[in-house]
């Protein structure tokens, strides 16, 4: 239905009264944002026209209000009519009078940027393209007519550039000239519209484009002004169009370089916009540009302190100390010329410098030698805004330090680390000066280099503490530091007390605490926050350890306690610093408790009282556990049994923080103060803790089992307490012990509580050795127990046994074997817990007073049961551990003489070379030697798993005795047998662990001539290679970085699809392909993918992710799966490299992502491709969190996408909140 009140409405609009006209359409405005507002065909036109009569209004509120309704008016009408709107508008603005132009230009950009669908566009700019190009060509058309007809241009290619490919041609051709135009403004706005055109042109016409802007820079008869605009359009397209632009480097580079150094003396601006270009295309093109990287690096330090009309005094050599007097005068008589543009130049200088660093890790160290000594002179520089970016490049330098060399422990002479180390000492004297500026943003800036440099190298600043005391102070003090800056230096000093050793700072605690006290009292609660975390950390430095004390810190006591105490009992403050407060008390009190027993009574119960409030409650909680894990055992009588009581009740609670916090404060305090407490309160904690105990939550079951064995080893605790955690805690525990999941430290506390149950004597042990053994029974509900599970039990009881003393454990021993000796062919899971049980005794206690267990154990090798065998070699290898003297003998023995137990066997073997590893005994030399002849003998072995057991035992075996195996592993790498190659390259796979042992010395020089068997013709032995340096790359990246610069284009030539690995086999109705090569390429992703981890300064990922990841993407779904990673890692660490080829990466991705399987695929099928599209998914996000990602179409075109299909879009939704 036609609104009835419209008629009445357009016959008021047309009034006499320019406050009736004013009110009409102001209600027209009202009804056309109405939901259900509709118009007849009739009233459509006649209302366009009078909106339209209405923007010519003589009053400006009139046509204004008028501009605003045509946005909604828009989409209420139909096409036919807006292309007339939009055809009187042109009209109106190329011929019209002078005063209604400008509104004809506000009223067609609000009907661009309104226009509901690109039907409708598509005609509408059909017959307006040619008027407003004329507008522009048109040599007899004013100056600020063509000005508007840019503007409005501009609009419309950036919204629908890709609807109007047919007119590219004729708009290039229309825009270009433009570029030489007389008038400045024609030239900045033809610069925004070509920028706007070139996302959506197709690579000729780009081409076109550069070429045109080129060819006018080479031409040496061009005007200065012009040839700035026409660097200008370069750094535009190459912002625009990204990659793209990257072909074209090799024309322009050369170009802006030689004009940037040539340009004349007061030419600032061309070298700005030439350096400007020149960083755009360092982010926007990084693989293209590599070649020129080293000349743009000189020209930026060149430039980074190009200031011509200024000379620098000597004065910057002086000593430091003549600067305290004259300081004020300093500032008063600085230089300044409002004609001086130089500092623009050093700007774009400093900005191009960090584009530098951001792009290319590769080059750090060499940015060392030559970047950073200039970077830290020129924070002297004069002009505040550069030196911002001065101070934000040099942080860019220390972030991509920390981000290179991430997990890096040794610092050597390669490392950027030890570099910047040595640069310490000037950074320190250089930000010193600028910490004496008059300036706020300057200090702030200061302290943020001192902070990020902190964070990198945590103990860089032992020695020049003092130098930055008094600017610490200074910025605390004085009467016109903002709150940012004193939130800056306290942050600081926060990071420099908890980063380096406390005796450091001894000599000056007098000058800190003063100004962090009265920082304190601050009004701006955050400065206070930050305040009272310095405090923090100020308590422990003062006094580091309780026992000995070499520094007086009794001055320094009651003053802090004075000012946290002011601010824990104010109770009308801010959130954060009421918790800060409560934390810093908490650590004030267990520090120096000794020193303030006449103010724990005050104090306590306040601490007492935030346990009662919901907000501070947890804070208080965890403040109690530090008080009570005090070495100074304070007297907490006065709220001892009140904090009993409040804890036990937050075991109840629903926040799960809260009951972890509790379960923690519960035990220390236990510990602790356990005589004070009585049996009483034990019972009701126990019944407390009992429901936490279940296998959703293994770090709620482990901290609460570790609370009951508190509880119960306690020697105070009566026998109504055993009683209770028997009847209430024990059967959870069985419950706990049968789950699959249980691991860690929660089956170590559950080991722990079956000893201390039995220690505590109220509980026979043999009622808890036969509820545990019965535990492993199947149940007829739940059917058999996992096999993780029998695990666990055999663990408990062996424990158990060792707990109750020998006598019960002998008996254990006998009845245990009397169970193998039974009937061996029925009650598998009974055999199989027995197997179990006796390995776990025996690896803890010698049970070589047991003749003959080790045949009894042997001859459950003949099971049928295949988990039978397992645990019988399981349980000899552990048996073995015991007493090796007797056993190992005998093992190896067997292997000699029984061809088919060779693999349990190994097995058995492995288990003692592990646990000989593990625990860093040593064998003796002969065995040693038997065990190597014996394993040599199986490298070649037929059966895989043979090998890698083989490759297992010799790994563990070199940890052991390096010396001796890394060269007997490395005389085989050259075997003529691929699986004896295969082998001992895996075997130096598990020799890589993470902790440091005595092999890594020995391997070091050695490691290449295993790594390079990624070249071996056999496709076993490569991958071999590849895994093995996956694992050096994870646990031991400075065993690889050297090498890497030779392996890694062997490893991504492993990343390729070989055609000869993959060969068709004939099943007879139909053939099936195996692809060989799947497995490799695979591991090779996997490999990167830990290479991107620990290596990225060794990685060029521009060579990589072109071809090499986008074949991957592309490549079988296990393959594509591991490539997805590395493309979301690559977005976070290397974004330009990725926004640099991102057209290429869509394709790949936007397969994935519409993949539909057959309509009779069976289930798996459907999850895995499920798994997959989360999984490209989850790289898109990360794309899409790139800044920069807009100006590929294709990958906007993916979102669009995406976004209209309902599934696609509700996974990614998920994704992206993760």
């Amino acid at each position: 239905m036609a609104n009835s009140s419209i008629p009445g409405i357009l016959e008021k609009m047309t009034g006499k009264d320019k406050d009736y006209r004013y009110m009409a359409t102001s209600d027209l405005l009202n009804e056309l944002n109405k939901e259900g507002f509709k118009l007849d065909s009739d009233l459509e036109i006649r209302l366009s026209n009078t909106v339209l009569q209405q923007l010519d209004d003589a009053a400006g509120d009139v046509s204004g209000l008028a501009v605003k309704c045509l946005a909604p008016l828009v989409k209420k009408v139909n096409e036919a009519q807006v292309l007339e709107m939009t055809d009187k508008l042109c009209g109106k603005l190329l011929n019209g009078k002078d005063q209604h132009r400008d509104i004809a230009s506000i009223a067609l950009k609000t009907i661009f940027s309104e226009i509901p669908t690109s039907s409708v566009a598509q005609s509408v700019l059909v017959s307006v393209s040619p008027k407003l190009i004329g507008g522009i060509t048109n040599p007899a058309i004013k100056t600020d007519i063509k000005c508007e007809c840019l503007d409005i241009l501009c609009d419309i290619l950036h919204k629908f550039g890709n609807l109007m490919t047919s007119d590219h041609e004729a708009l290039l051709s229309a825009l270009l000239p433009q570029l030489s135009s007389n008038q400045a403004t024609v030239r900045k706005k033809t610069v925004s519209c070509i920028a706007s055109l070139a996302s959506s042109l197709s690579d000729d016409m780009l081409a076109k484009a550069t070429v045109e802007v080129v060819r006018l820079l080479k031409n040496k008869g061009t005007k200065s002004e012009l040839i700035r605009t026409n660097i200008q359009m370069i750094g535009a397209i190459s912002r625009a169009v990204g990659y793209r632009f990257g072909p074209h480097l090799g024309d322009t580079v050369p170009i802006l370089i030689q004009y940037c150094m040539n340009a004349s003396e007061n030419d600032e601006e061309l070298r700005e916009y030439s350096l400007q270009a020149l960083e755009s295309f360092l982010l926007r093109c990084p693989r293209d540009i590599f070649s020129y990287c080293n000349e743009i690096l000189h020209l930026a330090l060149e430039y980074i302190s190009y200031d011509p009309n200024f000379t620098d005094n000597m004065e910057e050599d002086t000593d430091d100390e003549i600067h305290e007097d004259e300081e004020d005068d300093d500032s008063a008589n600085e230089y300044t010329d409002d004609e001086d543009a130089s500092w623009k130049v050093r700007r774009a200088a400093a900005k191009c410098l960090a584009a530098l660093i951001v792009s290319r890790p590769e080059m750090l160290s060499n940015l060392y030698n030559e970047a950073c000594p200039k970077l830290i002179d020129r924070f002297k520089e004069r002009e505040e805004n550069v030196k911002m970016d001065v101070f934000n490049t040099f942080i860019e330098l220390l972030r991509q330090t920390g981000n290179v060399t991430k997990g890096q422990v040794d610092i050597d002479k390669l490392s950027p680390r030890w570099s910047l180390k040595q640069e310490v000492p000037k950074v320190v004297k250089s930000i010193n000066r600028q910490l004496r500026e008059k300036s706020i943003k300057t200090k702030i800036g200061a302290f943020s280099v001192l902070k990020e440099l902190v964070v990198v190298l945590p103990d860089c600043l032992a020695d020049h503490i003092g130098l930055l005391i008094p600017g610490i102070e200074k910025a605390l003090c004085e009467k016109s530091s903002t709150s940012n800056l004193k939130i800056e230096a306290l942050i600081f000093t926060r990071l420099v007390l908890s980063s380096h050793s406390p005796a450091v700072f001894h000599p000056y605690i007098k000058a800190i605490s003063a100004p962090v006290l009265s920082a304190v009292g601050e009004r701006y609660y955050k400065v206070t926050a930050e305040a009272l975390r310095v405090c923090g950390e100020l308590v422990r430095v003062v006094r580091p350890n309780i026992q000995v004390s070499d520094y007086d810190f009794k001055p320094y006591v009651h003053p802090i306690y004075n000012a946290i105490m002011s601010r824990l009992t104010n109770q009308d403050q801010d959130q954060e610093v009421k918790e800060c407060a409560i934390s810093c008390m908490g650590l004030l009190v267990s520090t120096f408790g000794d020193h303030l027993t006449p103010q724990l009574p005050a104090c306590l119960p306040v601490l007492v009282d935030r346990m009662g409030n919901e907000i501070t409650r947890l804070t208080a909680v965890k403040a109690f556990a530090v008080i009570a894990a005090s070495p100074l055992h304070l007297d907490l009588s006065c709220v001892l049994e009140h904090v009993i009581v409040e804890l036990t009740a937050f075991l109840r609670k629903a926040n799960r923080a809260l009951r972890q916090a509790t379960l923690g404060t519960l035990n220390t305090l236990i510990v602790a103060y356990g005589d004070k407490i009585g049996s009483a309160a034990y019972e009701v904690i126990i019944v407390e803790l009992s429901t936490l105990i279940s296998d959703s939550d293994l770090h709620m079951t482990a901290l609460a089992l570790e609370l009951c064995c508190t509880l119960m080893s306690d020697r105070r605790s009566g026998p109504t307490v055993g009683l209770t955690v028997r009847n209430k805690v024990l059967p959870q525990a069985l419950a706990v012990v049968k789950s699959a999941l249980l691991q860690g430290q929660a089956l170590l506390a559950l080991q722990n509580f079956f000893a201390t149950l039995v220690y505590s004597a109220n509980t026979s042990f043999d009622a808890l050795l036969e509820s545990l053994l019965s535990s492993a029974k199947p149940s007829p509900q739940s059917g058999g127990i996992a096999k993780q599970a029998l695990f666990s039990i055999a663990q408990c009881v062996a424990v158990l046994c060792l707990a109750a003393g020998d006598n019960k454990c002998s008996s254990t021993v006998k009845m245990l074997t009397d169970i193998l000796k039974a009937d061996t062919t029925s009650n598998s899971a009974k055999q199989h817990l027995a197997l179990l049980c006796l390995g776990e005794i025996g690896r803890r206690k010698d049970l070589s007073s047991h003749a003959h267990i080790e045949n009894i154990i042997i001859e459950s090798f003949q099971s049928p049961f295949e988990e039978i065998k397992s645990a019988a070699s399981y349980a000899l290898g552990n048996i073995a551990v015991g007493n090796l003297p007797k056993y190992l003998p005998f093992i190896l023995n067997q292997i000699d003489n029984q061809q088919k137990k060779q693999y349990l066997l190994l097995h058995s073997l492995k288990e003692v070379i592990v646990r000989q590893s593990v625990d860093k005994a040593e064998f003796q030399d002969s065995s040693v030697e038997k065990i190597l002849n014996l394993l040599f003998n199986h490298c070649e072995s037929e059966e895989e798993g043979v090998r890698n057991v083989v490759a297992e035992c010799l790994g563990k075996i070199a940890l052991i005795k390096p010396s001796k195996l890394v060269p007997a592993l490395k005389e085989r790498t050259t075997s003529p047998a691929a699986f004896t190659r295969a082998t001992v390259v895996v075997a130096v796979k598990y020799s890589i662990v993470e902790r440091p042992e005595k092999i890594d010395s020995v391997l070091y020089p050695e490691i290449s001539s295993f790594l390079m068997l990624i070249k071996d013709q056999d496709r076993h032995v490569r991958r071999a290679a590849v895994l093995a340096l996956s694992i050096a790359g994870h646990n031991k990246p400075n065993l690889v970085k050297g090498l890497l610069p030779e392996l890694l284009p062997l490893l991504y030539d492993q990343t390729v699809i070989k055609k000869e690995l993959i060969r068709t086999v004939d099943l007879g109705p139909f053939k099936h392909t195996v692809d060989d090569g799947l497995e490799l390429r695979k591991a090779a992703f996997e490999c990167v993918d830990t290479l991107l981890d620990n290596c990225l300064d060794q990685l060029n990922p521009s060579s990589f992710i072109v071809p090499y990841l986008k074949s991957g993407l592309d490549d079988h779904y296990d393959v594509k799966m591991p490539c997805h990673l590395i493309l979301s890692k690559l977005a976070d660490k290397c974004p330009s490299a990725v926004l640099a080829v991102l057209d290429s990466l869509v394709d790949p991705l936007q397969k994935s992502v519409t993949f539909r399987p057959k309509q009779d695929a069976v289930k798996q099928e459907v999850d895995r491709n499920e798994d997959m599209i989360r999984s490209a998914l989850r790289a898109i996000a990360s794309l899409n969190r790139i800044s920069g990602g807009d100006c590929s179409h294709k990958f906007k075109n993916l979102m669009a996408e995406i976004a209209k299909a309902p599934s696609l879009w509700e996974k990614y939704c998920s994704i992206r909140n993760e």
